[in-house]
């Protein structure tokens, strides 16, 4: 196994005795202080300094831990991450034998790593250097065999080098800067952590890299405190662990934050560099400006810092409670304000050139560089941003009482309206949205659900499937589940709102435009004489510039032919799509309620508390450019949608919310004890078993 003669017995016996010495016991960090000596003239010479930088003691000592078989450190430049692999390396040299595997991003690189770095750190920890065995075949370039048995090897990330091979403890350095699939078999952590498998709970897997990968979706809605954008890479291998993310202390309230970029404070100026000499940093509890002379007195913040689990909360009186992920991996977050050797002026003089040199050629790489590096953060293009976020709508939301399951009508809400959307895929649904309408303009989120069974039955008496394309009859289904559907009151559940008026979209896969069509006729048909087809419209956009934003029409009034659904008898609304949804982002973004006055009779969207995130993802997924509404990344965009044609409706007849005289409302706008779709609870419907009629002239008027 080495090359090595020995010149006497004793010899012999002296390396022999080093493979069976026992464990020292020392964690890494403090093997690190002991052993590991740096030489960098004008920088700093001497052992390693855990006070320097405190937020790698606990990731460097998990590295021996055996309740954990992964450690991922995701950082930004000059934070010192890159040492902790020769701390590691020292302390299993020195106190804990066994083979290590070192992956870098290329072979040329780990070949540069291993003259260079390696070799200076065997050079000066006299420590690592004693135990490397000598001659050609035990310290080479890419091995590297020591007289304790132990052996490192230096590779680079191929199918090749990451199989084939055991070993109980691997690093894979700069992980963002790796290909994401080797070989079509697998990301490289995967892969290398693979080959530590036999050891159990003595292996250990461990991946290093500032965030490099793009974030994938720019309306992501964090789910946790500590969850991290959904981006490939090293924050992906974060997010599977335990999530901790290192908190400050303010110097104030003593309240504990993680330090970010975004808690920065600078004027604006076209001097950059007097803008970056005047930064603080903002405790986002008090607003108490720290200095940047707080961060380099270690005293201050670094060393009076934690690492904080998801889940838990660092208290002001020190405790730490609640219940953190269980994982097998540990999982570590630092950002740009916190690295040791990153001072907060260059952080936004760098990232405020890289902004000016963006905004005049329209080049992100300057900008990607500064915030991934620098700030440690990922990077979100230019091209994925617009609009809101889903987190800044999720703010908003109201608790007005109900439930999920139990949803209620608030207040101010005057008349209900219920939207459809018909959803094909695998399992065929039909997306309802009932949303409530306030005398100011304003629109509340009352419920949301899905109808995915029908009313024909298997053979044991069972539901079977809704699939509104194939099946006519499915479409029965709406007239209980929306048509016939009411919500109690706020403060008074005995009494009930029943829907104004319901929207369906026309559209979809083959056969959907048939039924819905023969659905409205078999509504207008009604043997009971209910007239639910004056409460049920269909729907169908058309973003075209010219149309007019609402237009009552009637698909192929030509055609006549017995086999065609559509035979120009059927009413439907087409709504020029992008008109409204400016009308609908507009509402989106104002955060005050609506006011009654002759300008605009629009406010704002109410969101209720036991909304789910998928809401906000859905109502921020499409972007305005100039060429309409779009939806980049083909995301879920179905509330968005919903929301446009609950406008559209109260914009045409019969609501004619712009025309609605509130000082003298129809029945159905009324307050609750004179509205005409106000009832007590078991009582029948009001409109159940009556026509309702229309005033002709006016809806003459509106059709000219």
């Amino acid at each position: 196994m080495f090359d090595q003669s020995f010149a006497t017995l004793e010899e012999m016996v002296v390396a022999t005795a080093e493979m069976v010495r026992p464990t020292e016991r020392l964690t890494v960090s403090q093997a690190a202080s002991k052993y590991r000596y740096l030489d960098n003239p004008g920088s700093y010479v001497g052992y390693w300094p855990n006070e320097k930088t405190p937020y790698l003691v606990e990731p460097m000592d998990v590295l021996t831990s055996h309740e954990f078989n992964e450690m991922i450190f995701v950082g930004p430049a000059r934070t010192g991450k890159s040492d902790m692999f020769f701390n590691w390396l020292t302390y299993t040299a020195k106190c804990d034998p066994a083979d290590m595997l070192f992956v870098g991003m290329t072979k040329d690189v780990s070949r540069d790593w291993s003259l260079g770095d390696l070799a200076k750190a065997i050079r000066h920890t006299k420590a690592l250097g004693e135990k490397l065995l000598p001659g050609r075949k035990n310290d080479n370039v890419h091995d590297k065999f020591f007289t304790n048995g132990m052996r490192l090897l230096i590779k680079w990330p191929t199918i090749t080098e990451l199989s084939g091979k055991t070993v109980p403890r691997v690093w894979l350095a700069d992980y963002d800067r790796m290909e994401d699939d080797i070989a079509k078999e697998g990301p490289p952590f995967d892969l290398a952590k693979k080959r530590t498998q036999t050891y159990k709970r003595f292996a250990m897997a461990a991946a290093e890299s500032s965030p490099g990968r793009p974030v994938l979706d720019a309306k992501w809605v964090r789910k946790t405190p500590h969850e991290a954008p959904p981006t490939k890479g090293i924050l992906s291998l974060y997010n599977r662990g335990d999530r901790r993310r290192w908190y400050w202390r303010c110097l104030q309230c003593r309240d504990a934050f993680e330090p970010h970029f975004g808690l920065f404070s600078y004027p604006s100026s076209s001097d950059f560099m007097e803008a970056a000499e005047a930064v603080t940093l903002v405790c986002p509890h008090c607003g108490y400006p720290h200095l940047p002379e707080h961060k380099k007195d270690l005293q201050e913040l670094n060393h009076n810092a934690r690492w904080i689990k998801d889940g838990q909360v660092w208290l002001p009186n020190g405790k730490i409670e609640g219940k953190p992920r269980r994982t097998e991996g540990a999982s570590f977050y630092l950002r740009g304000p916190a690295a040791a050797f990153q001072d907060w002026q260059s952080l936004v003089f760098n990232y405020l050139n890289a902004m000016d040199a963006y905004e005049r050629t329209g080049d992100e790489t300057q900008l990607k560089k500064t915030i991934t590096a620098d700030q440690g953060d990922p990077y979100t293009p230019k091209a994925m941003e617009g609009g809101r976020l889903p987190e800044d709508l999720k703010n908003r939301a109201q608790n007005w009482g109900g439930t999920k399951d139990n949803p209620i009508v608030p207040p101010e809400v005057r008349f209900l309206i219920a939207t459809i959307d018909v959803q094909a895929g695998k399992r065929p649904s039909f997306v309802v949205h009932v949303y409530g309408i306030s005398e100011r303009g304003d629109v509340y989120h009352i419920d949301m659900f899905k109808i995915r069974e029908s009313e024909r039955l298997d053979d044991d008496g069972k539901p079977l499937p809704l699939n509104p394309a194939t099946h006519g009859e499915d479409w029965k289904v709406l007239i209980k589940n929306v048509i016939e559907k009411s919500y109690p009151l706020a403060g008074n559940p005995n009494m009930r709102m029943s829907i104004k008026l319901t929207g369906c979209d026309s559209g979809g896969e083959a056969g959907v435009t048939t039924n819905a069509l023969n659905f409205w006729r078999s509504l207008r048909d009604d043997k009971e004489g209910r007239s639910y087809h004056m409460r049920f419209r269909l729907l169908k956009g058309e973003p075209k510039k010219d149309t007019p934003r609402v237009r009552l029409g009637y698909p192929d009034a030509e055609r006549r032919d017995r086999n065609s659904g559509a035979r120009g008898d059927v009413p439907m609304l087409f709504i020029n799509s992008n008109q409204v949804k400016d009308l609908a982002s507009g509402m989106l973004d104002r955060k005050d309620a609506g006011e009654i006055s002759d300008i605009s009779v629009f406010g704002m969207v109410h969101f209720p508390h036991w909304a789910e995130d998928w809401l906000y993802s859905q109502l921020t997924t499409e972007i305005r450019t100039a060429k309409g509404w779009e939806n980049p990344n083909s995301k879920r965009n179905e509330a968005f949608d919903l929301l446009y044609y609950c406008l559209a409706l109260i914009i045409y007849h019969p609501i004619n919310i712009e025309r609605l005289d509130w000082s003298d409302p129809p029945g159905w706008a009324a307050e609750w004890d004179q509205n005409d779709l106000v009832f007590k609870d078991g009582d029948k419907l009001p409109f159940s078993s009556t026509t309702v009629t229309y005033d002709l002239e006016a809806l003459a008027r509106d059709l000219a």
